[in-house]
């Protein structure tokens, strides 16, 4: 099964330090989504100030290593709500689990939320960990 990879793993793996390394061993193969793809150009757009053709390399490079993104549907939305409310999630964490759950992947690499939290099948693990 295909890994989902949250913003911040894509961001880290654009270093070149031991995060960036541990980030982009977890790269390939893995699933985002519309929502991951928009929310990296505005980390690298706004903190990191890097220009538009930096941030087109990047996010091109990136594409490369992951299967297309996929869309942020309403079926997506209703579920994030879903587990916004009953999980006490933020809203962009509770969209990123809905999409990773909707893609059917097992495994979210994030630093942002607890690692070897569980969702049905799917576990947060934190590649830095």
């Amino acid at each position: 099964m295909s890994a989902f990879i949250d913003t911040n793993v894509l961001v880290y793996a654009l270093t070149e330090d031991d995060q960036g390394d541990a980030a982009r061993r977890v790269i390939p193969g893995g699933v985002i989504s519309a929502q991951v793809m928009n929310e990296l150009v505005d980390v690298l757009r706004r903190k990191a100030r890097l220009e538009w053709p930096r941030i087109r390399a990047a996010v091109s490079d990136l594409l490369t290593q992951l299967d297309p993104p996929l869309p942020l549907t309403a079926a997506v939305h209703y579920a994030a709500m879903d587990l916004a409310d009953a999980h006490r999630l933020s809203w962009w964490d509770a969209l990123i689990v809905a999409s990773a759950l909707e893609a059917g992947c097992n495994t979210l690499w994030t630093e942002d939320m607890q690692d070897g939290r569980r969702f049905g099948r799917l576990t947060l693990r934190n590649p830095f960990a």
